[in-house]
């Protein structure tokens, strides 16, 4: 792993008593060798997620639901080492692939971790349209490598973009953005972002806010 100073995970969750326990173990089993701290803020779950996490992780937080992009980003701002990785809690993204992310650091500014096979039609979109823009195949994943300058001096003004802002407004300050490809496990029975149409509908009108944000 390229770096030796640490790195800082963050995750949000929202009702994820049953797998952020299961996150948790994978990432110190990845970073065993390596100087880590685990931030959770939780997005005021009501299934005791924050009391499952706060004796597991180094800081966890709870604070008013505003989503996960918002969720993020405060993580990020309370971290201690200048190497951030951001990753789901439902256990669709891969601890074990945090290394090979850390690792392309040394080209990129941001490195997001992109699913091979892209589950919803909006995202497949997003990927041809603002993904061409910022130089990645997965414009909502969010499970990505940040130096800690490339995220921490941002402020949101677009609501819940599902982390497509943290990218439109990292390209547009000149951040370096690469990528790694993954096969991702498949996904949950009920995803957090909700079912086929309503998610189809809120990634499409996140694409539609990160497109204006682009070019205004």
């Amino acid at each position: 792993m390229s770096t030796k100073q640490g790195i800082s995970i963050v995750t949000t969750t929202w009702n994820e008593r049953e797998n952020i326990g299961e996150l948790i173990r994978r990432i110190r089993q990845t970073l065993k060798d390596t100087p880590h701290e685990i931030i959770v803020i939780d997005d005021n779950s009501k299934d005791g997620t924050l009391e499952i996490a706060k004796p597991l992780a180094d800081l966890a937080i709870g604070k008013a639901r505003e989503g996960q992009t918002k969720g993020l980003l405060f993580g990020a701002k309370k971290v201690k080492f200048p190497t951030i990785v951001t990753i789901d809690s439902d256990l669709e993204n891969s601890p074990e692939l945090i290394p090979a992310l850390v690792e392309k650091l040394s080209v990129y500014d941001v490195v997001v971790a992109s699913r091979k096979q892209l589950p919803r039609f909006s995202e497949k979109w997003a990927a041809k349209t603002l993904g061409k823009i910022v130089g990645v195949s997965d414009f909502y994943s969010n499970f990505r490598a940040y130096k800690r300058e490339a995220i921490v001096n941002f402020d949101l003004e677009g609501g819940e973009t599902f982390g497509g802002e943290l990218l439109i407004l990292a390209k547009k300050r000149g951040f370096r953005v690469g990528e790694v490809k993954y096969d991702a496990p498949p996904r949950r029975m009920r995803p957090r972002i909700g079912g086929s149409v309503r998610a189809n509908w809120r990634i499409s009108v996140a694409s539609l806010k990160c497109w204006l944000m682009h070019y205004l």
